[in-house]
């Protein structure tokens, strides 16, 4: 395969022409000057070292090497390369609740916004665990399934909004199945679920869930997001502007309630922990730490294509090519017959 890594720059390919212009421009220039000076016909039989192929020539490669510079900026990358990566670590899940409530805007900007930050700083600590990313409201589905490439599970991260599962309600409990399927189901341990709710799971039991991914091996820790008094939560118009709030079918506001005592019992069912989110995000570097003390496993290999850069070819033709224009003289030799000499 071909491709250019610093595609941009082959913008600067309309050079080209515009320095064949120029030189086109330059020798006319030259031309007429001489055609002021005298007969243009006698002063070529005067001049009869100077050869227009050479020059011609020598334009030719100073266009030329201009042609290979250009490319090289370009980064051309040709071929691929395979590479085996190896690493220790355990496999880990984050949940991620995008009910509409996690729009609520007590912890600034909103949950669900505070929440991928949170994400995202874990992410970064990671060393050599497999990471993946669940997404649930009245339903659950794999955004990124297990991945060492962080940079990847990230571009995932970002796009996570309220409208990626349609379906309302908060399904902790099928966050949770999903969780136990999609990871490797004959182990019995190095696996961990992050999850990550504003609410009170309004499907199923999830305490049963619990007890299911106990036996699986799976390890839960919980963040709770939210205020357990209740807050309204914001509609907002095509524009971004918000219109109001969530009402029910008698009119009246909702308010979503942080359902704590059920996420601390489903973490401490599964040997987890629950915690508070909180404005400094120091409950995702207490689980992190939790982490990385479990014991590690060598997980599955990930070959991965990785382009290779042939800029250096080009490189090098453009500056043989220039060595070229340098070494060529613009004058020819003439050899004169002796004449004599006068007396």
């Amino acid at each position: 395969m071909f491709r250019f890594a610093n595609g941009n720059m082959l913008y600067l390919l309309v050079l080209i022409p515009a320095t064949v212009i120029f030189f086109i421009l330059v020798t006319k220039s030259k031309r007429r000057a001489l055609e002021r000076f005298g007969n243009l016909v006698l002063l070529e039989r005067l001049m009869i070292t100077r050869s227009s192929r050479r020059q011609n020539l020598k334009i030719g490669l100073i266009i030329l090497s201009l042609f290979f510079f250009i490319l090289a900026l370009a980064r051309p990358q040709i071929g691929t390369k395979l590479e085996e990566v190896k690493r220790k670590g355990v496999d880990i899940f984050v949940a991620i609740d995008v009910s509409l409530s996690m729009k609520a805007e007590d912890i600034k900007p909103n949950r669900l916004e505070k929440a991928k930050h949170a994400v995202a700083s874990f992410i970064d600590k990671l060393k050599g665990d497999r990471i993946g990313l669940i997404v649930f409201a009245g339903d659950a589905y794999v955004q990124c399934p297990l991945t060492l490439d962080y940079s990847a599970a990230k571009m995932f991260l970002d796009v996570i909004d309220t409208d990626l599962v349609p379906k309302p309600g908060t399904a902790i409990g099928k966050a949770i199945t999903l969780a136990m399927k999609s990871f490797v189901e004959k182990e019995r341990k190095h696996k961990v679920l992050l999850l990550i709710t504003d609410g009170e799971d309004t499907i199923e039991d999830p305490l049963k869930m619990a007890e299911m991914a106990e036996k699986e091996g799976v390890v839960i820790y919980t963040v709770g997001i939210g205020s357990p008094k209740g807050v309204p939560i914001p509609l907002y118009d095509g524009k971004g502007k918000r219109v109001g709030f969530k009402k029910d079918r008698h009119g009246e506001i909702v308010l979503t309630k942080l359902d704590e005592i059920t996420l601390e019992k489903i973490a401490l069912q599964t040997g987890g922990k629950y915690y508070h989110a909180t404005p400094g995000e120091m409950e995702l570097g207490k689980i992190y730490d939790d982490i990385s003390k479990m014991e590690k496993k060598e997980l599955a290999s990930r070959i991965f294509s990785q382009y290779e850069d042939r800029f250096q070819y080009f490189l090098a033709i453009g500056i043989v090519l220039l060595i070229l224009e340098l070494a060529i003289p613009e004058r020819k030799k003439v050899k004169t017959e002796w004449q004599g000499r006068f007396v």
